[in-house]
């Protein structure tokens, strides 16, 4: 497979710049790979694609405000923060983006908040974007966490060109967040309400969590042709044993196992025992699955509608087989369903 393959024409209307009123009233796209047979539905109705013993496994990865905005020392530049990921929690080393990054020098200082009382001094160069900062901060490590979480804002994709909004804080959020540790969010368990939950909980679905931290790599543009020279970046995951039991005893049943979202099927593909079944983990995984592959754990899967040439795209086409996806794609852009993190979703069953 070739990155060309997984090029579309998608309008630009269709990228969705706001989530639907209520979670689970997106619209649901349900493709059945045995039939190859597409419909269309309310995100409600995925109860009744599901049975007593089904297992759905979501990803409780929790957002923090990972965008900050500050200024540099003498010239005063607004300059962009992407908060990675924390490298070294004594010294306040944080791996992080910067934009305009040709402003941005090994030595410079930075200034955020208005009373300046956090500082960060950039000690290295990783990427063209890259940087790693020393943060500066008179106070507990508790106190620096909470002066991040104070000044920082929902991290909205680039591709929402609108201000962040007070409502982002709570809908970039899934209902499953727990383990804070994420700079994007696992879109597809965002159509989730505490209503359908509990409607799927009555009719004896379990659902297992598991913790994959979202980074920047799961959005990082594939440079490559060869899909098999493509790298992803690790990003660290979690997962229990009290999720292994609820998965291993449905894979037994022979029942519905359901990844929701791809960051939750990654994390399952990255911990399978040679038996095809799932092992607890803790640590890193930089799995990158693309067509052909075999999956192990899960037999259906909930996700978004996702934009050309990403690593998300070529997951499922792997899962849903690549020619049933282009279809379901046509179908969708003549639909007019919505595109990207804030957009409606699919279940491939």
């Amino acid at each position: 497979m070739k990155l060309s393959n997984f090029n579309f024409n998608l309008p630009e209307e269709l990228l969705a710049e706001y989530p639907a009123p209520n979670r689970d009233e997106s619209r649901l796209m349900v493709l059945n790979r045995k039939t190859k047979t597409i419909e269309h539905k309310m995100f409600k109705d995925l109860i009744d694609y599901f049975e007593e013993d089904d297992v759905l496994v979501t990803n409780n990865t929790k957002v923090f405000p990972a965008r900050l905005f500050g200024n540099k020392e003498k010239t005063g530049a607004r300059i962009e923060v992407f908060l990675l990921r924390e490298l070294n929690s004594e010294t306040r080393l944080w791996d992080v983006l910067v934009d305009p990054a040709r402003k941005i020098r090994i030595g410079n200082k930075l200034y955020f908040g208005d009373d300046e009382t956090l500082v960060a001094e950039v000690i290295d160069n990783t990427t063209s974007r890259g940087r790693t900062l020393r943060f500066l901060f008179d106070g507990s490590y508790e106190e620096f966490r909470n002066k991040l979480t104070e000044l920082g804002e929902t991290p909205l994709p680039k591709y929402i060109k609108r201000e962040v909004e007070p409502e982002d804080a709570e809908r970039y959020q899934t209902i499953f967040a727990k383990n804070e540790g994420a700079v994007a969010a696992p879109t597809a368990g965002l159509h989730f309400s505490k209503h359908l939950l509990k409607r799927l909980e009555i009719k004896g679905v379990n659902v297992a969590e598991v913790t994959l931290h979202v980074g920047l790599g799961t959005f990082s543009s594939v440079e490559v042709e060869d899909l098999s020279k493509h790298k992803m970046d690790s990003e660290e995951m979690s997962i229990l044993q009290d999720a292994v039991d609820i998965i291993n005893t449905g894979i037994k049943k022979k029942k519905r196992v359901c990844a929701v979202g791809t960051t939750a099927m990654r994390a399952l593909e990255s911990s399978v025992s040679s038996n095809h079944t799932l092992n607890s983990y803790s640590g890193w995984t930089n799995k990158f699955i693309f067509p052909p592959y075999d999956f192990s754990i899960a037999n259906a899967m909930v996700t978004n509608f996702h934009t050309p040439k990403s690593t998300l795209l070529m997951m499922v086409s792997a899962f849903a087989g690549h020619d049933f996806i282009k279809q379901a794609y046509a179908e969708a852009i003549k639909e007019k369903y919505r595109f990207y993190t804030y957009g409606d979703a699919m279940l491939i069953i």
